[in-house]
């Protein structure tokens, strides 16, 4: 590559904390500044949520499988002088979603617009002129939303002063199912249309309205999977970063961040020992860094009491298993709707506790790419939102039983014969995102995107108690999903300076 030589102990140093999808785009943006990037991952894999595991033959993505918005990798790609495409091999999802309604009834949610019109025209032809107004005012927040503030900085009353007249013009203080019900009028559409902020950790009846640019987000640029799965892009991040020069340690758990004179000047691992740096770029969860690596007293803004009061998304309870035969009707991302929609948010979000029902994301990547799974064979995860640990849940007493339960549903609906046909199995549970990943309350998404938690409101990009402290991931802004982290990692450019202006 050609320019600064980042191994040069002249140029400055950056710590990143954590290898998820925002660690690696941080530290591949470091790197193209000319920093000496160290890059501290607590597991003994890399990829935080995005990690991979494997299980007789089964490849399992941990967590993210909705690839949206390629054109942030494909920058990553470019800062390091090469193409998405020499690495990683996109495939474009058709449906993007299906959805099935309790009743059994299916919708095929696709970046065809004509198919998406036709299958709305199936459930209420009266709709059709909704939709296409839907879409029109989803364009029209992502064009100020995501173009113009996903990857700038919020640190300041006058940044947030300044997109008020634009928040107010959009109604961004309605929900995301306000907004879409003021379109639409057929409720099982109501849901289709407004389900997504679910993908980020957010109640569609409590999110923003900004979150409806997701919808043009994904007509426009597509919804897609990677061969070889999320862990694939994981990889190729990781190859983009030691090309640049960063050293990628793992089992390296930090246990504080070290301060110096009100600055962060590295990070003291359990072990003892301390990785000195020039700036420290967390890409821990933001609530669990200001908690539990940082000293109170080194805080005026994320107080403990703030911390506390602050709102976290839902948990997940995950279920990876597969199976000795192949479901060939089964689409690539399906989503399984319970019997009840806003009562099940309602025990989630609201009451905390553990429903006798569910709605479910049911990932079947051997829809696309068989190589993820032995001959004839399938590789699934199943995701059901649930509480956080707010909920006082017992996991290790209930979580099998839980299990079954969605097992049998599963047999019921989608994929006969299930109960015989899975040959390895294996869950998480909130309390592993607490224990392994470091997610505050065990929250599978950080902060809720609620207008009080976004932009200026989040935990900032840089740091507002610590100078030389940054923040990536989806507990800062813009917040979690794909597009998200990503766009963490861009604001950095904006607040971190070049290595030939550190000072």
């Amino acid at each position: 590559m050609v320019g600064i030589d980042r191994r040069r102990e002249s140029a400055p140093s950056a710590t990143v904390i954590g290898s998820g999808l925002g660690g690696l785009a941080a530290a591949i943006r470091l790197g193209a500044r000319g920093y000496r990037v160290n890059l501290l991952e607590k597991l003994d894999r890399i990829g935080g949520r995005a990690r991979v595991h494997e299980d007789q033959g089964f490849v399992f993505d941990a967590g993210p499988t909705i690839v949206t918005a390629p054109f942030l990798l494909e920058e990553l790609w470019s800062l390091c002088g090469r193409k998405l495409s020499d690495d990683i091999d996109l495939r474009l999802m058709e449906p993007f979603y299906r959805i099935r309604f309790d009743d059994g009834e299916t919708f095929d949610y696709s970046g065809d617009i004509d198919k998406t019109r036709r299958e709305i025209a199936r459930f209420s032809p009266a709709d059709v002129a909704g939709y296409d107004r839907y879409m029109a005012a989803s364009e029209a927040i992502y064009r100020v939303g995501f173009e113009q503030l996903a990857h700038v900085p919020f640190d300041s009353w006058t940044d947030m002063l300044r997109i008020v007249p634009e928040m107010l013009r959009l109604k961004s203080y309605r929900s995301v199912y306000q907004m879409v019900s003021k379109y639409v009028r057929d409720e099982r559409l109501r849901i289709v249309l407004s389900f997504h902020p679910l993908l980020i950790g957010g109640n569609p009846f409590a999110a923003t309205s900004i979150y409806s640019l997701i919808s043009f987000l994904e007509r426009n640029h597509g919804v897609y999977s990677a061969v070889g799965g999320t862990g694939s892009i994981v990889e190729g991040m990781a190859a983009l970063a030691r090309s640049q020069g960063a050293d990628i340690r793992l089992d390296c758990e930090v246990d504080r961040i070290e301060i110096e004179n009100g600055r962060a000047v590295g990070a003291r691992l359990k072990s003892g020992e301390v990785v000195r740096s020039d700036i420290v770029v967390s890409n821990a969860d933001s609530a669990w860094t200001y908690r539990h690596l940082i000293p109170a007293v080194a805080r005026k803004n994320w107080s403990d009491r703030r911390l506390q009061r602050a709102k976290y998304s839902n948990g997940l309870f995950l279920w990876y298993f597969g199976t000795d035969r192949r479901y060939e009707d089964v689409a690539h991302h399906s989503i399984l709707l319970g019997p009840r929609y806003r009562g099940l948010l309602d025990d989630i979000f609201r009451h905390q506790r553990l429903a006798p029902d569910f709605s479910l994301y049911l990932h079947r990547p051997t829809a696309t790419d068989p190589s993820v799974a032995p001959a004839g064979c399938d590789t699934f995860y199943v995701l059901s939102p649930v509480p956080n640990l707010d909920g006082n849940v017992d996991w290790p007493t209930v979580a099998e039983d839980y299990r079954q339960s969605i097992e049998r549903h599963l047999e019921r609906t989608l994929l006969p014969g299930l109960g015989k046909a899975v040959v390895c199995s294996s869950v998480r549970t909130p309390v592993d995102f607490e224990r392994d990943l470091c997610a505050y309350r065990g929250a599978g998404f950080s902060l809720q995107p609620l207008l009080t938690q976004s932009a200026y409101f989040r935990p900032h990009n840089r740091s507002e108690d610590i100078a030389g402290l940054y923040f990536v991931g989806a507990g800062t802004h813009p917040g979690a999903g794909i597009p998200g982290v990503l766009s963490s990692a861009k604001v950095l450019d904006s607040v971190i300076p070049h290595a030939n202006q550190y000072n």
